[in-house]
């Protein structure tokens, strides 16, 4: 049976480009059916219905026509705004930087209800205030969970050995997480990772988000953790995100 040429989905906005005279193409991220690319007809015009309901860093219920090329975007209703998550700059910065890792991670068209959930649930830690920081690992760490890349942190990646608080470890992202000192590698002075790091990389993979806007630790261990996530990501998406200089740029200031 043919599916039907009209539908209704829940969506958020990964992507946008301004097309021709008034028209805009978009990448919705869907529950359940992943990316889609949609066109907003006339949407840059003033007298345009939809106007500025069809944005980023928003949760829309968007109605669509099947297109050949790009499915048409009939009506959108804004469902949740976020509006505190675009007050901070560091927190859209962050959004953005979220949204892309989203979009390098998927298909077009596949059923994506976790990762869906993901960033739904990322955007609006943003916007209850928690540290931009936090939420970008915990998104980061649970991202490998849903790509089937979770990084291991409990045992040596090459030995299977169960790692000792009293060792020395290294990060080594193209094995899959923590080497042990037993095992060859690289230097430990390129690829250390001290005790407090593993334990906050383990924090991440198991703690209840809301315990973790709780942790205070040293800045030094969170750029450590924050340093290896960004390596992990880098390497199982196969580049570095774009909104990357900008995120930097704006914490810097």
């Amino acid at each position: 049976m043919p599916a039907p040429r009209l539908y209704v989905t829940d969506a958020i906005v990964l992507s946008r480009f301004d097309y021709g005279e008034a028209d805009r193409i978009m990448t919705l991220f869907t529950p359940e059916l992943g990316k889609i690319k949609a066109i907003a007809k006339g949407v840059r015009k003033p007298t345009s219905r939809l106007g500025g309901s069809v944005e980023p860093l928003a949760e829309l219920r968007v109605a669509l026509a099947r297109g050949r090329t790009f499915d048409v975007v009939t009506q959108v209703q804004v469902i949740h705004a976020w509006l505190r998550l675009r007050d901070s700059l560091e927190s859209a910065a962050t959004a953005w930087y979220l949204a892309e890792l989203v979009d390098r991670a998927t298909e077009e068209r596949h059923e994506a209800a976790g990762l869906y959930a993901l960033l739904r649930r990322s955007y609006e830690l943003l916007d209850a205030g928690m540290d931009p920081g936090r939420v970008a690992r915990w998104h980061e760490m649970h991202l490998a969970d849903e790509m089937g890349v979770r990084p291991e942190v409990d045992r040596c990646v090459e030995c299977d050995r169960m790692l000792e608080a009293d060792e020395s470890f290294r990060w080594v992202p193209p094995l899959g997480g923590v080497l042990c000192y037993r095992c060859p590698g690289p230097p430990a002075d390129r690829a250390g990772l001290s005790v407090e790091a593993l334990k906050l990389l383990k924090a991440y993979q198991r703690m209840d988000v809301e315990a973790l806007a709780a942790l205070r630790l040293p800045d030094s261990v969170e750029r450590d953790v924050e340093a290896a996530m960004r390596d992990f990501m880098r390497l199982s998406l196969e580049r570095d995100a774009r909104s990357l200089p900008f995120l930097d740029e704006v914490r810097r200031r």
